[in-house]
């Protein structure tokens, strides 16, 4: 059987649930989420989404990113993907969620109330191959001029909200060595 989303109102209140794909297909606005860890040295762990991911396939994204189970609360989601995907275990804080909407390839449509997470990582990877392609750690300066002269390497809603995550990652910091 299909996965299915939590379809959500503006105010991330259920309406139902639907499989994914027709959620992508349709626009339906769901529940989604969305995690950034860091290292100590405030480099931003990405993830290259495998190519065999029905879109997005090969491009550089966030951490982990994914879809609450109907009933599961989006931390738990969020912690759950984290072993699927990359095998790890990291402590997690809510930071913000927001609402987007972008056409992406294979004419879907992401639609989604994402739910933002931050946290530190530093250690091994056991990486699921369906999921994940490679992971790495890049710094602010040169992800951004990664971002500039390539944006095409990386996932829309990476490029949507990787700035506002950064920010509010080195605020929580500031005056910190991380």
């Amino acid at each position: 059987m299909e996965p299915q989303v939590v379809l959500v109102n503006e105010r991330d209140e259920p309406q139902g649930t639907t499989g994914k794909m027709e959620a992508h297909q349709r626009g339906l606005l769901h529940r989604a989420l969305s995690v950034f860890l860091f290292d100590r040295e405030g480099r931003m762990l990405l993830q290259q989404r495998a190519a065999g991911k029905y879109h997005g396939a090969g491009l550089w994204s966030n951490t982990c990113c994914s879809h609450p189970a109907p009933g599961e609360a989006p931390e738990a989601a969020a912690r759950r993907r984290l072993r699927e995907e990359l095998g790890i275990e990291a402590d997690l804080r809510p930071a913000f969620a927001f609402t987007y909407r972008a056409e992406v390839e294979n004419d879907l449509i992401e639609h989604e109330y994402d739910h933002v997470f931050t946290g530190q990582y530093e250690g091994t990877f056991v990486l699921n191959p369906d999921e994940v392609a490679a992971v790495r750690y890049l710094g602010r300066a040169e992800l951004e001029r990664e971002l500039s002269e390539q944006p095409e390497r990386y996932t829309q809603w990476f490029r949507m909200i990787y700035g506002r995550v950064h920010d509010l990652w080195e605020k929580r910091f500031e005056g910190e060595h991380l």
